[in-house]
């Protein structure tokens, strides 16, 4: 496949990614399988993908922290520990044969598609945890749910949200604050480690970055007059299509 094929594969889907992910979550869902369409092998696909998500969510972070939507002591007490879990697991996942991991992510990812899409969560804003119990909570969070995003990675920023409101009672709002920040930080962490192992395709991060980021902004204007129902109804289309395709390639 062509260079400027690949591109047409990838930078239509990443944009997609961006736009589901600044509304509704689960831009990985979309993003991950963009790049196996284009035939990186599993191991760049991963790389690759850490190092331009990362920029889209650096700059997702930087609208938190600026509205004051961070908790930042338990924002750093995870994302400290985000950082050791995810460059841990993409350390363990480097080692996992390429074909293999190709199979295995394409039946993983429909079942994490389903808790994403499916998932309730909590908004209630009744907080449950305070103080130490609090702390250590954050770092459980933090460390989980970054090795989960060093071994597989779509769906942690809703996952994060998804532990901050229902175990320690954060509201959605301040829950996804502190989500950005961790997931930042466990985003470079396995890019620093696909990095050293040279499996950075660096000819596709800056358009795929871009096309994510365009996403994330006109998906952030569009949230406000649809809502996020709209965009999940989108989602399962392009995932059941992507997935046929997937699918077809390895049988």
């Amino acid at each position: 496949m062509s260079f400027g094929m690949q591109l047409l594969i990838i930078c239509p889907l990443l944009f997609l990614a961006g736009f589901i992910d600044s509304v509704a979550g689960g831009g990985g869902l979309i993003s991950t399988p963009a790049y196996m369409l284009a035939g990186l092998d599993m191991h760049q696909v991963l790389g690759t993908s850490k190092v331009s998500s990362s920029m889209g969510t650096a700059l997702a972070a930087g609208k938190y922290v600026k509205s004051g939507k961070v908790e930042w002591k338990t924002a750093v007490i995870s994302a400290a520990l985000s950082f050791a879990g995810s460059f841990t697991g993409s350390q363990i996942i480097l080692m996992v044969d390429r074909t293999r991991l190709k199979t295995a992510f394409t039946f993983i990812l429909p079942v994490i598609a389903f808790i994403v899409l499916f998932n309730k969560g909590a908004d209630s804003g009744v907080q449950k945890l305070f103080g130490v119990r609090m702390y250590i909570a954050a770092g459980m969070i933090g460390f989980v749910i970054g090795m989960y995003d060093g071994l597989i990675g779509p769906g942690t920023g809703t996952f994060l949200i998804f532990a901050y409101t229902m175990v320690i009672g954060f509201d959605y709002i301040k829950a996804s604050g502190n989500a950005k920040i961790i997931n930042l930080s466990s985003n470079v962490a396995a890019a620093v480690s696909y990095l050293l192992a040279g499996k950075v395709m660096w000819a596709f991060v800056v358009p795929a970055a871009a096309s994510n980021m365009l996403g994330n902004y006109l998906g952030s204007s569009y949230a406000i007059k649809h809502g996020n129902k709209a965009v999940k109804k989108m989602l399962i289309v392009v995932l059941v299509g992507i997935f046929i395709k997937l699918i077809t390639d390895i049988l």
